[in-house]
């Protein structure tokens, strides 16, 4: 592949992005020792990649993760703050409620979007991946919607995007829940659209780019933007209902206390409060 790196740390690259010959951009998130946990610096530059995408000539995004996850959602010790006393991030304290600058990147872009999960999709990485037009999933794959077990909402995809998939009930019993669903249950419920060999993913994910890539690119931003009008749910307004959720839900004990037995790995006891 050819193309821009959108993003380096001084010890490593935790998100690539690069665009081949055949205008396919591939977003890989590269924290795998840290099974692709996403920090501020990392939710910055895949907002910064989805939106440079256009000037690029990108006709398609494939988002995937270094092995052996996809992305297991937020540091917990960075972005929920470790569970300490008071510990909101500035991102939520400091501004007023709206939707967040990554997911108003990844739902208003007229570029399709294939998530290629390839492991864990869970948290913010299952938000990742509902925000994508196509998921195909690895038999490794699996997901969930741990938020209620920090004691947090969803984003807006989890609330708007999982129950366009699966319906409201199925939804509501996964985020009210926080189960773990394997690649094969995720098929049976209508999330991902195919399930394949775990070595044949990125190939499989890459091919149906490259058959997108090939249409005619306006007609294909008009289709996608035809399905947001169709489909979405003012994404702004369900942005700032989320953000001031977690703005509450950042003061509570129960979020400290799960964010601090997820840290301790123990069974976490939630009191209301």
């Amino acid at each position: 592949m050819t193309g821009a790196s959108a993003a380096a740390s001084s010890a490593s690259e935790v998100l690539r992005f690069e665009v081949n010959a055949d205008h396919v951009g591939v977003i890989t998130l590269n924290r795998p020792e840290a099974r692709n946990a996403l920090t501020w610096h990392m939710y910055a530059e895949l907002e910064r990649a989805v939106r440079s995408a256009p000037m690029l000539g990108v006709r398609c995004i494939v988002i995937t993760g270094a092995d052996p996850a996809f992305c297991s959602g937020d540091d917990v010790r960075q972005v929920m703050g470790g569970g300490e006393q008071g510990k909101a991030p500035a991102s939520v304290t400091a501004r007023e409620p709206r939707l967040t600058p990554a997911a108003d990147a990844l739902l208003h872009t007229d570029v399709p979007v294939i998530a290629a999960v390839n492991g864990a999709a869970v948290g913010w990485g299952m938000e990742l991946a509902l925000m994508a037009d196509v998921r195909i999933a690895s038999e490794r794959a699996k997901f969930a919607e741990l938020f209620v077990l920090r004691g947090l909402v969803s984003d807006v995809a989890g609330l708007a995007r999982l129950a366009q998939l699966v319906g409201r009930e199925k939804a509501a019993e996964l985020l009210f829940t926080g189960d773990v669903i394997d690649a094969a249950e995720a098929q049976h419920i209508g999330l991902v659209s195919r399930v394949v060999p775990h070595e044949q993913l990125l190939a499989t994910a890459m091919q149906l780019a490259g058959r997108i890539a090939a249409n005619p690119p306006l007609a294909v931003q008009r289709l996608k933007a035809g399905l947001r009008e169709a489909l979405d749910p003012d994404w702004s307004n369900l942005g700032s209902w989320v953000s001031a959720s977690l703005g509450e839900l950042f003061q509570t004990d129960d979020h400290r206390e799960g964010a601090r037995a997820f840290l301790e790995k123990r069974a976490p006891n939630f009191r209301g409060s």
